[in-house]
């Protein structure tokens, strides 16, 4: 067995050695808040086209996993373009980040090629519809909950929440909160009835014969209760709780997505495709636990890449009226979580290093809780003092996700990090194409 991974570890030249170490490796990265800051309104999204580039040279050792979308007003292939001189310049170079989006329902290529393994024509059409209702639902809220909302105003801020994405219709309430910041109980009020708003889309899609296929993620969120639904986080003067009420997919989980990535990598060194060549995340287990036995039931670890995780939304606090840190008693969530934790997992039962890397992308738009980074520094000279009070909101002693290494600096630190990875980046490991 390996030695114990880093917990919470600092040393980014530790961590660039092992993955220069010659081993064949998968990186799976989240976008916003780790290679993109967060910020209130998408459309104002910008990338350092130096790290676009240094993707393309990682090859086919790199792919994103994203709730995001690749296409689209509000897609990352927008701001991708961007960055460069001309918009013909990603597709000409094959600079598009390759990997799956909208939680895994879709595929990219580095050209920009896009594909939705798994999806109907009809949920796509059902898809479609959701943002003018979204628009409509949110108009009337600030109209009604925010006096002295002139019409501007009110344009400026439905136009900022409401975001038409093709596979993952979402309204975003980092602009409503921004904007109610004084007002919290509002705020919280206007959460509650978007989750209903979502609630009643659902119902919709049952009504027209689409029961089943579709589902809420909130960003971020609490983790999930008995039922498997994701617990809505409360904002407060202090941090916005879940911004991101995104109608998805079913099926459009960031840890099936993991098993579909490892599905391609593994098709590309060998020639065999474990999970079946047309495997999609719509027909993947939908728990941990589930997607956990699947890989250990049909992957080879020998033709299984080191995977290494990417991600910056994770959460973890104590239930209300809890004593601080009770384990049984802490909620878990985020976006990120359920992803790294397989990604963590595969690794303990195969017997080897499976890094998993928490950028903290407090310091952007969206607040919140972030990393104690001198708490932490005062660790590596002092090992008896807990590491734990440097990443409170985030993790805990008992938490099962151990975040292996930790980006403080939040996405520009961790940008300069890919930069190096990429110029020592050993070619002959990339899996063939």
């Amino acid at each position: 067995m390996p030695p114990s991974p880093p917990l919470l570890s600092l040393d980014h030249a530790e961590l660039l050695e092992t993955l220069t170490d010659g081993s064949p490796t998968l990186l799976i990265q989240d976008l916003d808040g780790v290679c993109v800051g967060l910020v209130r309104d998408p459309l104002t999204r910008r990338i350092d086209r130096r790290y676009v580039e240094a993707a393309q040279r990682l090859g086919d050792a790199f792919r994103v996993l994203t709730n995001g979308e690749h296409e689209g007003r509000r897609g990352i292939n927008g701001v991708v373009e961007r960055a460069f001189d001309s918009p013909q310049t990603a597709r000409r170079r094959g600079l598009y980040l390759p990997g799956l989006a909208a939680g895994g329902v879709q595929w990219q290529e580095r050209d920009g090629q896009t594909s939705f393994p798994g999806v109907r024509t009809e949920e796509l059409h059902f898809l479609q519809q959701v943002p003018a209702a979204a628009t409509s639902f949110i108009e009337r809220q600030l109209a009604s909950r925010v006096p002295g909302l002139v019409a501007h105003e009110l344009d400026v801020l439905s136009a900022a929440s409401v975001l038409d994405n093709t596979a993952s219709p979402t309204l975003n309430l980092n602009p409503i909160y921004q904007r109610l910041r004084d007002a919290p109980s509002t705020y919280r009020q206007i959460q509650q009835q978007t989750l209903a708003f979502m609630q009643e889309l659902l119902a919709q899609a049952t009504a027209q014969g689409l029961a089943d296929s579709f589902f809420i993620h909130l960003a971020p969120n609490l983790g999930r209760d008995d039922h498997g639904h994701e617990r809505l986080l409360e904002g407060d003067s202090e941090h916005a709780g879940t911004t991101d009420f995104q109608f998805m997919l079913s099926g459009a989980i960031k840890e099936a997505g993991v098993l579909a990535l490892l599905n391609r990598a593994v098709a590309q060194r060998s020639g065999h495709w474990p999970l079946g060549e047309t495997f999609s995340v719509r027909e993947a287990p939908r728990d941990l636990d589930g997607l956990l036995q699947l890989a250990l039931d049909r992957l080879d670890p020998r033709q299984v890449p080191r995977l290494v995780g990417i991600g910056d939304t994770v959460s973890a606090r104590p239930e209300p009226g809890a004593g601080n840190g009770e384990a049984t008693n802490m909620q878990r969530g985020g976006s990120d979580r359920g992803f790294l934790t397989l990604i963590q997992a595969l690794g303990a039962r195969w017997g080897r290093e499976h890094p998993v890397l928490y950028v903290d992308s407090s310091a952007g738009q969206v607040r919140r809780p972030g990393i104690d980074a001198r708490h932490l520094q005062r660790c590596q000279q002092d090992p008896s003092l807990s590491p734990w009070p440097a990443v409170s909101g985030i993790s805990d002693p008992q938490d099962p996700l151990r975040l292996s290494y930790v980006f403080p600096g939040g996405h520009r630190q961790y940008i300069q990090f890919f930069l190096e990875l990429a110029q020592h980046w050993p070619v002959a490991t990339a899996p063939a194409a």
